[in-house]
């Protein structure tokens, strides 16, 4: 009998490939959902600790890939540090100002999937927390102001701000 080899990391060609970033997201709110079931508010607290403590250290990474080109881990190099590309799976427009830079997002993967599967509810664990403890471990003086929601806006913005004397 003949060998046959198939590659192992090729899907047919008539199957819509999942991106990671939906499989993230249906593994997050999967185990939020698990651990809010079993837990409840004790489990939302520490499903948002996970959450900061992960944004964290990507954050404390992002301003290490600063410091390697040489730049200051402050408003003006924290998105063109970033550590995830955009893939087309999301769609932003970033302006900057003296001290801050705004995002402006018309399309997120993780929102779409949350909404998809009606799990806004632990989706928001992971929204709520991401953005602001990235921001901190990347500087602990850039604020993140969240102002809208995909769930509640259908566009996201943030803020990322240098508090004063920075």
């Amino acid at each position: 009998m003949k060998d046959h080899k198939v590659e192992s990391n090729k899907i047919a060609d008539d199957l819509e490939p999942v991106s990671m970033y939906q499989m993230f997201a249906r593994m997050f709110v999967a185990l939020a959902k698990e651990v809010v079931d079993e837990f409840g508010e004790k489990g939302e607290e520490a499903i948002k600790r996970g959450v900061w403590k992960f944004g964290e250290e990507r954050g404390k990474d992002i301003a290490r890939r600063a410091h390697a080109r040489g730049q200051k881990n402050d408003s003006d190099n924290y998105l063109v540090s970033y550590d995830m590309d955009r893939s087309d799976e999301f769609e932003s427009v970033d302006s900057y100002g003296d001290g801050y830079v705004e995002q402006l997002f018309t399309r997120c993967v993780f929102a779409s999937e949350f909404q998809k599967l009606g799990m806004e509810k632990y989706g928001m664990l992971y929204c709520e927390m991401i953005d602001p403890s990235i921001a901190y471990g990347f500087n602990p003086k850039l604020k993140c102001i969240h102002q809208k929601h995909f769930f509640t806006d259908n566009v996201c913005t943030f803020c990322f701000k240098m508090e004063e004397g920075e």
